[in-house]
C-alpha cells in the first residue's frame, strides 16, 4: 500500500540540493612562504583576495581547517582579514628533501556553506648546516703508498635542498693531499709520498660549504696515521770502529763494542749482527 504522502520526485529534489551545496565549492588560492617565518606573521589578505569585507568573515564564521594533522599552521585574523601563520613552519620536517613541500589548508565560511582550498608552498630557507657524519674520521696510511693514490672520505649531508644543499668542500692546505671531488664522491688524494720517520701522524681540516646566504659549513678533521714500512736500513754510530789487543788476551775478552739503529718500528726497526770474512780461527 502506498503512502498517499509520498512523491517520487521528493529524493530528487534532496539529491539536487545537495549538488547544489557542491557547487559552492571555489577555485583555490596558492601562496608561496619561507618556512620559518615568525608567530602571527602576515602571508596574504584573505578578505581582498576573495572579495569579501570583514563583517562578511566574521559573520559567516571563517576559519581554517587541516586535514591529517593537529598542527595548524596558520589562522585568520577576522580583524583585518589577514592570514597569519599561527606555529613555526619547519619545511624539513614536513617534506624532508622533496623538491617541493605544500600544505592544504582548507578556508570554510558558514551560512551558507563555502569552501575555498588554500595552497601553501613552503620554500626552503638556508636554517641548517652541512654536517658530517662523526667530528673526527681516523685513517691508517702506509709510507709505502704511491703518490696518486685515493682515500674515500664520507661525504657530508645537509637538511636543506637546493642551493641551500652542500656545493663544494675545502681541504686545508697541507704537503701531502690534495682534494678530489665528482658527484657527490669526496677522495683525498696523494699528492706528495709520506715518510713516517718525519711525521707518524697528520691531521687535515676538512670543510663543506652550502651556497646559501649566509653560507653554513661544517668541519671534519681527518687523522691519518702514519703506518711504517720497511724503507730504512741499519746505520752504525760511526762508519770505522778501530781497537787494540794484546795478544795474550784470553777468550770471552771485549774487544769493542758497536751500535746500529733502524729509524723504522717493530720488526722492520729490529737490528740484528753478523761478522763476515772472518775465519774460524779468528
Amino acid at each position: 500500500m502506498r503512502d498517499k504522502g509520498f512523491s517520487p520526485l521528493r529524493p530528487l529534489f534532496f539529491f539536487a540540493s545537495f549538488i547544489v551545496t557542491l557547487h559552492l565549492v571555489n577555485g583555490d588560492l596558492s601562496y608561496s612562504i619561507p618556512e620559518e617565518m615568525k608567530r602571527e606573521s602576515v602571508i596574504e589578505n584573505l578578505a581582498k583576495d576573495l572579495g569579501l569585507d570583514l563583517r562578511t568573515l566574521s559573520s559567516r564564521k571563517a576559519r581554517v581547517d587541516f586535514e591529517g594533522t593537529r598542527k595548524r599552521y596558520c589562522d585568520i585574523n577576522l580583524s583585518t582579514g589577514d592570514l597569519i601563520t599561527s606555529e613555526r613552519i619547519d619545511r624539513e620536517s614536513l617534506c624532508g628533501k622533496k623538491p617541493s613541500c605544500v600544505v592544504a589548508v582548507d578556508l570554510v565560511l558558514e551560512n551558507p556553506l563555502e569552501l575555498h582550498r588554500l595552497s601553501l608552498h613552503i620554500q626552503d630557507v638556508n636554517d641548517n648546516s652541512p654536517k658530517f657524519k662523526e667530528n673526527l674520521i681516523e685513517m691508517e696510511i702506509r709510507e709505502s703508498a704511491e703518490k696518486g693514490n685515493r682515500f674515500s672520505i664520507e661525504e657530508a649531508h645537509d637538511a636543506d635542498i637546493g642551493q641551500n644543499a652542500v656545493q663544494r668542500y675545502s681541504l686545508e692546505k697541507n704537503d701531502n693531499f690534495i682534494l678530489a671531488v665528482d658527484s657527490n664522491k669526496v677522495e683525498l688524494v696523494l699528492e706528495n709520498k709520506l715518510d713516517r720517520e718525519k711525521q707518524k701522524e697528520i691531521n687535515l681540516l676538512l670543510t663543506a660549504l652550502d651556497g646559501g646566504s649566509p653560507q653554513r659549513s661544517g668541519t671534519v678533521v681527518i687523522h691519518v696515521t702514519v703506518l711504517d714500512a720497511n724503507d730504512n736500513a741499519p746505520v752504525f754510530s760511526q762508519a770505522v770502529y778501530e781497537a787494540s789487543l794484546p795478544e795474550n788476551s784470553p777468550p770471552d775478552t771485549i774487544v769493542i763494542t758497536v751500535s746500529a739503529t733502524d729509524a723504522d718500528e717493530g720488526v722492520n726497526g729490529d737490528v740484528t749482527y753478523d761478522l763476515s770474512h772472518v775465519s774460524d780461527d779468528d
